[in-house]
């Protein structure tokens, strides 16, 4: 297994462990089976960004979370030194550049969608926004019904206790970041 598997499970079970929690309670909290608990713990499974969302909001923590590696009080952080998260087929990269900070309580994500590429995202805790801004291509989200498309340069903010999707339905490659703010 890479490193990004084995660092998520190292993260999930340190939650665990710091919240003396057993893996049954998350099981219960997240709808995650405790099979499958077990296996990301041990780095045996590589979890989906789905399957990472539906724990970190089971458990009421940043996705970021299963991403931390150090608590140093500054980090340089280049693109080139981060394992991305893959999902749809390896089709989306999501970097998490800066990973949740407790005291402002939000996180960075930098992500490519790939031509062809949808994530559905299920829906967030009461109170969680996502600030969206396009670097490069055309990224269409779906809040709900409603289809929004964003062009480089473009910016959205939404509340992100709805389901909502992202989408690269060009023939370029999209970039965004994604600050996700939690509620205090």
């Amino acid at each position: 297994m890479d490193d990004i598997t084995l660092l998520v499970g190292r993260n999930l079970k340190k939650l665990r462990s710091k919240h003396d929690l057993s893996l049954d309670a998350i099981s219960e909290a997240t709808g995650i089976s405790k099979a499958m608990l077990s296996q990301i713990e041990r780095g045996k499974s590589n979890p989906t960004v789905s399957t990472l969302w539906k724990i970190a909001t089971g458990l009421k923590v940043p996705f970021s979370t299963f991403m931390e590696q150090s608590d140093l009080s500054y980090e340089i952080i280049s693109a080139d030194t981060l394992t991305p998260v893959l999902e749809c087929d390896g089709l989306m990269k999501i970097y998490s550049f800066f990973p949740f900070d407790a005291n402002k309580h939000f996180e960075i994500l930098s992500i490519e969608l790939q031509p062809g590429a949808t994530h559905h995202s299920p829906n967030h805790a009461e109170g969680v926004e996502e600030y969206i801004f396009v670097f490069a291509g055309t990224l269409q989200i779906g809040l709900g019904a409603e289809k929004i498309t964003l062009q480089s340069g473009q910016a959205l903010k939404f509340l992100a206790n709805q389901p909502h999707a992202y989408a690269n339905t060009q023939d370029t490659l999209c970039r965004f970041q994604n600050l996700i703010v939690y509620q205090k």
